[in-house]
């Protein structure tokens, strides 16, 4: 009986840790340091950037509609989605559409030139009806902000969205100038992504980051340390969070003490931070990742 117990308990605790994110992450990170190790000039870069992009997403507790577990979107600029209209004079209103996910700002240009040589016509702009789903919510959001106002040749307009969107409709109302065709570009600006410094992975995304960063120009060496980094500090994560899957009662009559946290804890932080700064260029990088994610840890919480 006791030989079956222990062989259900030793089941059940690998199969939690094949599940876990740190077990894929640091089993890629053990083929991306032999991918490095034996590349010459022929470094799969586009496949190696696929894999890291997928293992920060697990990291970070991608969800199915596109927001994190241990990360958020902010307004700042990530990526930008953009389209051009050609808007007809004889037509008495023309409703230009664009969508993109993650939005939180719409950016309203007209160029200078039509086709190179011909001079754009201003474009009247009536109103931006915008149909989003914001981030905190699955229900439909609607937006009005009234324009009512000439976009001329060379110039822009901004119409900032209430909140981020989770995936986001503008539709343009608009009209031409009677003396001819003209040309608007409409753009919806993304947020970035910013990762939560009290992720229990976040270490291992900015040394992920620093991969990406070190596969771009190529550098070997960088892939590789940053590499084993991942798969050695990942490691007693799983074993961690193995073991606390199986519950362990002490024996009767057995008082349990909690020992407390030692403040010399963060010595080894401090110690594997000065490693990182007298590294290469991208290990600098994450040295410097880390030391903020520290700080942020360590500031007093406001009153």
């Amino acid at each position: 009986m006791k030989l079956a117990a222990t062989l259900s308990i030793l089941v059940a605790t690998v199969a939690f840790a094949q599940t876990t994110p740190a077990t894929r992450v640091a089993d890629d990170a053990r083929a991306i340091d032999r991918v490095a190790e034996a590349s010459r000039k022929d470094l799969p870069q586009e496949l190696l950037k696929r894999i890291v992009n997928e293992d920060i997403d697990l990291l970070r507790g991608k969800r199915p509609d596109g927001t994190y577990q241990y990360a958020m979107y902010e307004k700042m600029e990530a990526s930008r989605v953009s389209d051009s209209f050609s808007v007809d004079p004889e037509k008495k209103e023309t409703v230009l559409e664009l969508r993109a996910p993650f939005a939180y700002r719409l950016v309203l240009s007209a160029p200078s030139r039509r086709l190179l040589v011909t001079r754009n016509k201003r474009v009247y702009i009536d109103r931006a009806e915008i149909e989003y789903i914001p981030l905190t919510d699955s229900a439909k959001k609607y937006q009005t902000s009234r324009v009512g106002a000439w976009l001329e040749p060379g110039t822009t307009m901004n119409v900032e969205l209430n909140e981020i969107a989770r995936q986001a409709t503008v539709r343009l109302y608009t009209h031409a100038d009677e003396s001819g065709y003209g040309n608007v570009e409409l753009t919806l600006i993304q947020a970035k992504v910013f990762d939560d410094p009290n992720s229990p992975y976040s270490d291992a995304v900015a040394s992920e980051k620093a991969i990406l960063t070190a596969i771009g120009r190529n550098d070997i060496p960088s892939i590789r340390s940053m590499a084993q980094r991942i798969a050695g500090s990942l490691q007693p994560n799983v074993a961690a969070q193995a073991v606390a899957a199986v519950p362990v009662r002490p024996p009767a009559g057995t008082v349990e003490v909690t020992a407390p946290k030692a403040d010399s804890e963060i010595y080894p932080e401090l110690q594997s931070i000065e490693d990182l700064l007298t590294g290469s260029d991208a290990e600098r990088r994450q040295g410097l990742d880390r030391l903020h994610q520290l700080v942020r840890r360590l500031r007093p919480a406001s009153r």
